[in-house]
């Protein structure tokens, strides 16, 4: 049997990964649509958000490794997620979605030795990093693992370009191209690129890079003591330590559901260099009105079956100031993290802002339900 093509796809939070891959099932499926895509997806928090995301979006499979980054503490958990997409799925490819903070290199190497492990049942096919060209030149200068996600990969997609000038373009490609890497890239088009472009690129990351070389690079990306940003082989550093997590949960009475009109104030006001990710399951009211970032004037209606409609599930994706909401096909079964409770939510934030942030969520009356009773709220830190 052939081996099954593995593609790694990372980049930065909110740098549009899970967007890029939802934007391929529909090629995929035009081309052949018996097309088996896989995904195993990895969550730098405890709630299954993205991979509900694909479930809803006809992705055939998907494995979600949570709490933690699959790069390091969640290595060991690679070769049996594997192992049950292969034989769960049977699909014609795999594609790992990394966290926002993973490394790639040492996830390459990863996939190589199972590879080899297994008798070669997978195979590399590359790396593919996506940046965020109108918010890149801010975390580029703050975050380690950016760079690392920038140098050590197969091909750049330049991704959320279309609000920026070309001088901003400009300015993401030369600090790019001072990383010092002749790596290939292509501008996304709204998070959409050419199926073929994305699969197949037949790695040279996989042949060049060694362990030995990796773990040379990891002296500087684990240790704690990383000062300078602009000496990586000099000080230690460790990448989860660049962002800090809140796990929230909102519960109530059967039939609640969450009071939009404040949801919606913590969305626009929320300043993106302190929250980076936020990211939701939640139950709103079909009454209740909801807008995309980019569509103001328009109000989402959930699906249902009924000609009296429900309240709906749905899943909120946040980044950067800009977000989405999605709603859940009825036929989709929920993850059990997020199953039964109104509002399950993972904020990602930077250094340092998850004390206040977690005050402010407790304090402020920023996620309550909607009625006289505001609901049971808690925030608790995880990483």
């Amino acid at each position: 049997m052939a081996p099954i093509p593995i593609t790694i796809v990372t980049g930065f939070l909110g740098s549009g990964k899970t967007t890029l891959l939802l934007n391929l099932v529909p090629q995929l499926r035009a081309a052949n649509p018996s097309y088996r895509l896989a995904l195993l997806k990895n969550e730098f928090g405890d709630v299954a958000i993205d991979s509900q995301l694909a479930a809803s979006s006809a992705v055939s499979g998907v494995q979600e490794l949570l709490n933690g980054c699959i790069c390091c503490n969640l290595v060991g958990q690679l070769g049996p997620a594997l192992a049950e997409l292969r034989d769960t799925v049977r699909p014609d490819r795999i594609v790992i979605e990394t966290s926002g903070s993973a490394f790639p290199a040492t996830l390459a190497i990863e996939v190589n030795r199972i590879a080899r492990e297994t008798g070669g049942q997978y195979v590399l096919d590359g790396v593919v990093s996506v940046i965020d060209v109108e918010n890149w030149a801010g975390y580029e200068d703050t975050s380690f693992t950016a760079r690392l996600q920038a140098r050590y990969t197969d091909l750049i997609v330049f991704n959320k370009w279309e609000a920026c000038d070309e001088r901003r373009f400009d300015e993401v490609r030369d600090r790019v191209g001072d990383l010092e890497v002749d790596v290939a890239w292509v501008k996304s088009d709204k998070g959409r690129v050419p199926v073929d472009v994305i699969f197949g690129v037949d790695g040279g990351l996989a042949r060049t890079l060694t362990e030995g070389h990796v773990a040379a690079i990891q002296n500087g990306h684990h240790d704690h003591n990383h000062n300078d940003s602009h000496h990586e082989s000099a000080h230690g550093h460790d990448h989860q330590s660049e962002v800090e997590v809140l796990s929230v949960t909102l519960r109530g009475l059967e039939g609640a559901v969450v009071n939009t009109a404040k949801l919606m104030s913590l969305l626009k006001t929320a300043p993106k260099d302190e929250v980076y990710r936020i990211k939701s399951v939640l139950t709103k009211s079909p009454a209740a009105e909801v807008h995309n970032s980019d569509a103001q004037g328009a109000i989402l209606t959930p699906l249902s079956d009924s000609s009296t409609p429900a309240p709906a599930r749905y899943i909120l994706n946040w980044a950067f100031g800009r977000w989405t909401f999605t709603p859940m096909e009825q036929s989709v079964e929920e993850h059990h993290s997020s199953d039964g409770i109104i509002l399950r939510m993972t904020m990602i934030l930077a250094r340092y802002e998850s004390t206040k942030w977690k005050k402010k969520l407790e304090s402020d009356g920023l996620l309550e339900l909607d009625g006289s009773d505001s609901g049971e709220l808690t925030v608790t830190k995880i990483a």
